[in-house]
């Protein structure tokens, strides 16, 4: 007798379809490793919990927003030889967060930064934290954009509550009221609470100069600094330009983008 169609139907009462992506794999496994029924549910029900977990996982992925999929296993170590790493596999564990401690990557454009974040990032994903990421530039225009559109409190209390949050080039571009009291709302709103990733291509030194107002720019960067992990990522930028050609008669060609 062919149960099949009741035990499709039995499963998707209980919301345990997801068992018979594998279900006829799993019969043909009990059947040749002799296996007991309970070892056979055991089977089962371990996919089904993969299966959830894997789903949640592609869901806090998604919700992170990251630009592109940056892993620690795909950084390259060897380009960066005076570079932290027993302070990166430290944050690696996810200890900061539970600490809520921020961590603040700095260094040149190209050295890494940006993938050092996503990727922290990515590992807080993998263990079951909500993680944001946004550019410091998109992060504000979103704020703005909330003041116009009567959204400003469900979206920086999106901002606010992620288990982490990372907010990437920071000090590209000078912090404009009301900007920088958004900024400085967001780090207090977080302090103490929940951690922030910040990259910089400014010095730790320079930050404060990023904001208009003074007294904005020491009560953030004293926030932000407080018991943060510090990282400097050193070296050339790794995006090389395309060499350019320069014909015997003297003229150049311009490399095509």
């Amino acid at each position: 007798m062919n149960l099949t169609p009741q035990l499709t139907t039995k499963l998707k009462q209980l919301r345990l379809s997801g068992i018979l992506d594998t279900l006829e794999v799993r019969n043909k496994q009990a059947i040749d490793q002799k296996l007991s029924f309970t070892e056979f549910l055991m089977q089962l029900a371990t996919d089904e919990v993969d299966r959830r977990e894997q789903k949640k996982l592609t869901t806090r992925l998604r919700r992170a927003n990251f630009p592109s999929s940056k892993t620690l296993e795909g950084f390259d170590f060897d380009a960066r030889p005076h570079l932290n790493r027993a302070l990166i596999f430290d944050l690696a564990t996810c200890s900061f967060i539970e600490e809520k401690s921020n961590v603040l990557i700095v260094g040149p454009s190209g050295v890494g930064k940006s993938h050092l974040a996503q990727a922290l990032g990515h590992i807080a994903c993998r263990r079951g934290y909500d993680v944001l990421y946004l550019s410091m530039t998109k992060m504000l225009a979103q704020l703005n954009a909330g003041r116009a559109d009567g959204s400003y409190d469900r979206r920086f209390a999106s901002l606010a509550r992620a288990d982490l949050l990372i907010l990437d080039d920071f000090g590209l571009k000078a912090l404009r009221p009301p900007s920088d009291e958004d900024f400085h709302e967001l780090i207090a709103e977080r302090h103490e609470h929940a951690p922030i990733i910040i990259t910089s291509n400014l010095d730790f030194g320079e930050w404060g100069q990023a904001f208009s107002n003074p007294l904005l720019a020491s009560a953030s960067v004293d926030r932000l600094r407080d018991n943060a992990h510090c990282l400097v990522v050193e070296g050339d930028s790794h995006r090389k330009p395309r060499s350019s050609s320069t014909p015997k008669n003297g003229s150049k060609n311009k490399t095509r983008e």
